[in-house]
């Protein structure tokens, strides 16, 4: 059986978007024509499928918090952050300062992974408050 944690080491996040919208892509021909000529999905790309949409999904994510960073960077406001990720000020501002305390812990465990302490500091500098 393929699980996102085998298909997460075999693909980034380009190739697990292109093999998803492949396989969606066929699923949806498949339906419209109804054996019209257009092969359905077998179980297991239809679980392939499953599987790589959770791949796609923490993929996208990985990289949400330090664009935060290069948003706020930029001069962008909590307002704007939080209207661009389709939430409120308060809660991409909160999310952020958990990923800074999570990577500031990270670091602390590792000695190497996540953000050291003066990182982690200057990341919750830039943060700032809610505004």
């Amino acid at each position: 059986m393929t699980t996102p944690d085998e298909l997460e080491q075999q693909h980034t996040l380009s190739t697990a978007t292109t093999r998803y919208d492949e396989l969606r892509m066929r699923e949806a021909l498949a339906a419209m024509t109804e054996n019209d000529g257009a092969e359905a999905l077998t179980r297991e790309e239809t679980l392939e499928l499953l599987a790589l949409s959770e791949v796609v999904i923490r993929k996208a994510g990985y990289g949400r918090q330090p664009m935060v960073r290069s948003a706020r960077a930029a001069g962008a406001s909590w307002n704007q952050i939080g209207a661009a990720l389709g939430t409120s000020k308060q809660a991409a501002w909160e999310t952020h300062n958990r990923w800074i305390e999570d990577q500031a812990r990270q670091h602390e465990l590792t000695g190497y992974q996540g953000l050291n302490h003066d990182e982690a500091s200057a990341a919750r500098g830039l943060a700032g408050s809610p505004d």
